[in-house]
C-alpha cells in the first residue's frame, strides 16, 4: 500500500511562502525523513544532512562555514542534535544575498521548539507531523488505523503480530534511546510506568495529585513527566473550555495518548479482538476520533467542556468564526442525550456531530447529526 501525504507537503509550501525556514517536527518514525526526501526529489538544487550520521555531524561542526556557500534547498535531519545550527541559520537567512531555503527536521521536543522560537523567531514556519490519518489511508481502512495506530511501519506491517512487535520495540527504543538523546534524564522504567498510567487514564481529566501518589513523587514531578510526553507528541493535553455560564465547570485538562496503536500496546492489546473486549475500548475510540477531527481541521482551537453537574462535550472547536461540538460514541446507532442538548444550548453551538463507527450519516436533532468517523475528513470542505 502506498500512502500519499499531500496535506503536510502543502503546509510546508505555505510556510515557505512566508518564511525562509520551515521546521517539520514530530515523533520519531512518523515519516518526516520520507517526506523530506520527497521534497528534495522535486527541488532543482538541494543538500541533505542527517545528523544521525557521524560524517554529517563532522561536516556541520562549524555550521555557518559549512552552510554559507549553499544554495537552493538545505535539509537538516535530526537538527536537535546540533543546537548551534539554530543561531547559524538565523545569521544566514538574514543575509541580503541569501540564496537558500532551510528545512529543519527534528523529533518533537521542548528543546527543538525552544531553540527554534528563540533563534529563528519570525523566520520559521512550524509544521507538525503525526502518523497517518484517515484522509491518507482511506476511509475503508479506518478500523486498521484505529487498531494499529498511524505510525507508518506499524500501520503498513504485513499482519497484526508484526505491527504489535514493532510498537513494543518502538516504546522501548523511545524510552531508552530517543529521550536520552533529547537531553531528558529520567529513568526509562519510571517513565514507562508513568506512560502506562496515562494509558489507563486515557480520556480522563488530569489529576496531578493522584499520579504523584502512584509514583511516590510530588505533583511537580508528575507534571514534568506529562510535559515530556506531550512535548514528544506521545500525549495530547486537551485544555478545558470555560466561560461565564453561572455553572461550575471543569478547569483541568484531559489527557490522551495521541497514537491509538501505542495506547493498545501499553494496555497489552495485540489485535482488534483483544481491543473489542477491553474496558477502555470506548475511550480508545474517543481518542482516535478526536485525533481524526484535529487532523482534518489542522488542530484548530480545540478544547473539551464539562460541568460539575455532569454535562460534557468531548471536543469543542471554534472554526472560521463558528462553534462546533463533537461527541464520540462507540454505538451502532447513537441517539440524543440530555448532555448533548445542554452543550448545544450553553455553548451556543452552530452544530454538534456525534462520531460513531457506522456507515451512514443521519440527523438526530436540528443541530445534532450522527456522523461515521470515516467521514470526518469531508467536514472541512462541507463547511466552507
Amino acid at each position: 500500500m502506498i500512502v500519499d501525504r499531500p496535506v503536510p507537503l502543502r503546509r510546508i509550501r505555505e510556510a515557505y511562502s512566508v518564511h525562509p525556514v520551515a521546521a517539520l517536527t514530530g515523533p520519531r518514525q512518523c515519516g518526516k525523513t520520507t517526506l523530506a526526501r520527497e521534497i528534495v526529489a522535486a527541488a532543482p538544487r538541494s543538500t541533505y544532512f542527517d545528523l544521525e550520521s557521524a560524517v554529517d555531524r563532522r561536516r556541520l561542526a562549524t555550521p555557518e562555514h559549512a552552510l554559507r556557500p549553499l544554495k537552493g534547498l538545505v535539509v537538516v535531519d535530526e537538527v536537535q542534535r546540533a543546537p548551534a545550527l539554530y543561531e547559524a541559520t538565523r545569521v544566514l537567512v538574514d543575509r541580503p544575498d541569501n540564496a537558500a531555503r532551510f528545512l529543519l527536521l527534528g523529533s518533537a521536543s521542548p528543546t527543538l521548539v525552544k531553540g527554534v522560537s528563540e533563534s529563528l523567531a519570525g523566520r520559521v514556519g512550524l509544521v507538525d507531523l503525526s502518523g497517518f490519518d484517515i484522509a491518507e489511508v482511506g476511509a475503508t481502512n479506518w478500523r486498521a488505523l484505529w487498531t494499529r495506530g498511524g505510525f507508518p511501519r506499524s500501520f503498513l506491517a504485513e499482519d497484526d503480530s508484526v505491527s504489535a512487535l514493532w510498537r513494543r520495540n518502538f516504546v522501548r527504543t523511545f524510552l531508552e534511546r530517543d529521550l536520552p538523546q533529547l537531553g531528558i534524564r529520567v529513568p526509562a522504567e519510571t517513565l514507562r510506568r508513568f506512560w502506562t498510567m496515562i494509558a489507563h487514564y486515557h480520556g480522563q481529566v488530569w489529576n496531578a495529585a493522584e499520579f504523584a501518589r502512584a509514583l511516590g513523587a510530588n505533583q511537580g514531578t508528575a507534571r514534568r513527566y506529562l510535559d515530556i510526553l506531550s512535548g514528544a507528541f506521545m500525549v495530547r493535553i486537551l485544555p478545558p473550555w470555560f466561560e461565564n455560564l453561572k455553572k461550575r465547570q471543569v478547569k483541568s485538562p484531559k489527557v490522551y495518548l495521541r497514537d491509538s496503536g501505542l495506547l493498545h500496546t501499553l494496555l497489552g492489546l495485540a489485535n482488534a479482538d483483544a481491543l473489542a473486549g477491553h474496558p477502555k475500548v470506548g475511550a480508545s475510540f474517543e481518542g482516535f476520533a478526536i485525533e481524526q477531527v484535529l487532523a482534518a481541521f489542522d488542530d484548530a482551537d480545540a478544547y473539551f467542556w464539562a460541568t460539575h453537574a455532569g454535562a460534557e462535550l468531548d471536543l469543542f472547536m471554534r472554526h472560521e468564526g463558528k462553534r462546533y461540538g463533537f461527541e464520540c460514541k462507540l454505538a451502532d446507532a447513537p441517539g440524543p442525550t440530555r448532555s448533548m442538548r445542554t452543550a448545544v444550548a450553553d455553548l451556543r453551538l452552530d452544530h454538534l456531530w456525534v462520531l460513531y463507527p457506522g456507515d451512514e450519516a443521519y440527523s438526530i436533532d436540528d443541530a445534532i447529526t450522527a456522523l461515521p468517523v470515516a467521514h470526518v475528513v469531508e467536514l472541512p470542505r462541507q463547511l466552507e
